[in-house]
């Protein structure tokens, strides 16, 4: 693992804390690859039966490294590691739980409808501004969004780039607590260890009936990533990256 992920494992328990406080955790390849790993290696685990997303404090992740999408509008593409993650994150057979601090940008947010139990702090921010960066929404999520949300409110979200307190993300049902941002991690890993304590075989099992719509996710995620790599080629998509690194300097 990089040091830009860390993963611990509490008894029944794995943490993947994403640890780039720098850069506000945007994602860079490494961390998507090591995310995949650290899920792929819970799920064939036993002894794990919950999962943990966590940031630093203050942030949860900015969302994608704006560097790697001007690489791949500029190349050829979207990287086969970004997309890895999503497919281990779109089948993924153990109870998620996400531990969200300060802001939730782009896949930030849309990682969330993954989850099953999502504990935010009351000062955590939503956003996916893809449309803003000339690109589409990804991870299933303009499937899932609607299911979660309602399609008014996932336009606003999705299209319109138009954020959501944390106050707003529990209304549209992405967020299940709010609480103080020094409580998040502990609220968060008490919920992981509440969920690891159910009988596996019967969580399994109500799991997989509440989530009976997997083939239609993965059929989703192919979709959006197809025209994502179309998007990332438009000039639309180079003149928004050139844009922000020029308000950057």
């Amino acid at each position: 693992m990089s040091s830009a992920v860390a993963v611990t494992d509490d008894g029944a328990v794995r943490t993947i804390r994403l640890n780039r406080p720098e850069k506000k955790n945007a994602l860079t390849l490494a961390m998507y690859a090591d995310m995949t790993t650290a899920l792929r290696e819970a799920n064939q685990t036993d002894t794990i039966r919950c999962v943990v997303f966590a940031g630093a404090p203050g942030v949860f992740s900015a969302g994608n490294d704006i560097g790697d999408f001007l690489d791949a509008a500029l190349g050829g593409g979207l990287e086969s590691r970004a997309i890895d993650f999503m497919y281990e994150l779109g089948r993924n057979q153990k109870p998620l739980v996400a531990a969200v601090g300060g802001v939730a940008v782009g896949i930030g947010t849309t990682m969330l409808f993954h989850c099953d139990h999502v504990v935010a702090a009351a000062d955590a921010t939503f956003s996916t501004p893809f449309l803003k960066l000339g690109l589409a929404p990804e991870l299933a999520s303009t499937l899932l969004a609607p299911m979660r949300m309602g399609y008014a409110r996932a336009f606003s979200l999705l299209v319109m780039g138009r954020s959501l307190s944390a106050a707003e993300a529990g209304d549209a049902g992405i967020v299940n607590v709010i609480v103080d941002a020094a409580a998040v991690d502990a609220v968060a890993l008490k919920a992981a260890e509440e969920i690891a304590a159910l009988p596996p075989g019967a969580l399994a099992a109500a799991r997989r009936l509440m989530r009976s719509h997997g083939d239609e996710v993965m059929q989703r995620i192919d979709a959006e990533a197809e025209l994502f790599k179309k998007l990332l080629q438009s000039d639309e998509a180079r003149a928004a990256f050139q844009a922000f690194f020029a308000r950057k300097k």
